[in-house]
């Protein structure tokens, strides 16, 4: 790891450079356009000849001093523009760091209008900071697992899928606003090159409202769906298994090689869904609506139940 200087060595650093560029100044036009030696003037027999090479001469020099001069003083303007646009970053960066600490802090709080603050600022600080985006991403997919978990599997765990859809369970908007609002930021995020594939395993976003949400590639095992609006949304290559989405609205949906295994699709409306390749191994497609969609290349076994044409 490269270490920075201390103001002292800066210091030692500016001096050197300071000497020299005076020494540049001073000796390089002597050294360019030597002066006449005394030997070379006394082959001029006229006086008035002798004394016009030697302005000349002078002439060369000064000439060559103001243009180092100039050039000198260019790069002073630069080095001043440079250490400029450092001290701005350093300030934007400090800026953003304290904003992403008052926004975690914000998450923490028992306040619903706080925690809601906090989620806006963090979706401040990705949109201002790109390489912020995938610790944004980290922080929100976990604030969803803490704050809307289903915990599939454990001793005293929700029954996955349960018996039935309650049509009374309100819009996750109502039930868990916080809850929507992340994920609603996690579904416009921009993309990112170094940001791993967003983590909502075993989560409860019921009656969630997703519409276009870009959720490529996301792990979404043994969640609950049920009843998600979620029109047009991209979940290719997405990880689905055993994930309860019945009654969802995925029209126009983007599913193309996602894994379906197992999953619980019920009712879902699922027209002009693009499905090509997508693994429906042990899914139950019971009455769900596949008009127009593209099922070409998938993957089904005699497990797999379709709807009764």
């Amino acid at each position: 790891m490269a270490r920075r200087l201390s103001p002292l060595g800066v210091g030692l650093l500016v001096v050197a450079a300071v000497l020299l560029s005076l020494a540049a100044v001073l000796w390089a036009p002597q050294m360019v356009y030597p002066p006449l030696t005394d030997h070379e003037l006394i082959q001029v027999s006229d006086g008035e000849k002798r004394i016009e090479l030697q302005q000349v001469q002078s002439q060369l020099q000064k000439d060559l001093r103001g243009q180092l001069l100039q050039f000198l003083g260019g790069l002073v303007v630069l080095a001043g523009a440079v250490a400029g646009w450092r001290q701005l970053r350093l300030a934007h960066e400090g800026q953003v760091t304290e904003r992403f600490t008052r926004a975690i802090d914000q998450l923490g709080s028992n306040s619903l209008d706080v925690r809601i603050g906090g989620l806006y600022a963090l979706e401040r600080v990705a949109r201002n900071s790109p390489s912020d985006r995938p610790t944004v991403t980290y922080v929100l997919a976990g604030f969803i697992r803490q704050h809307a978990p289903w915990l599939v599997g454990a001793a005293d765990g929700p029954r996955h899928p349960s018996l039935d859809v309650d049509p009374r369970t309100p819009w996750l908007t109502n039930r868990a606003p916080d809850v929507q609002i992340a994920a609603h930021i996690l579904g416009r995020r921009p993309p990112h090159a170094e940001e791993a594939a967003l983590y909502l395993s075993r989560v409860d976003l019921r009656h969630c409202r997703l519409t276009r949400a870009r959720l490529a590639g996301s792990n979404l095992r043994h969640a609950n769906l049920a009843r998600t609006w979620m029109p047009e949304v991209d979940l290719r290559n997405a990880r689905l298994f055993n994930a309860d989405l019945r009654q969802t609205n995925m029209r126009d949906a983007r599913l193309t090689y996602a894994d379906l295994r197992n999953a619980h699709l019920q009712h879902a409306d699922l027209r002009s869904a693009r499905l090509h390749g997508a693994d429906l191994r042990g899914t139950n497609l019971d009455q769900a609506r596949l008009d127009g969609a593209d099922l070409t290349a998938v993957r089904t076994d005699e497990s797999t139940v379709w709807p009764v044409t």
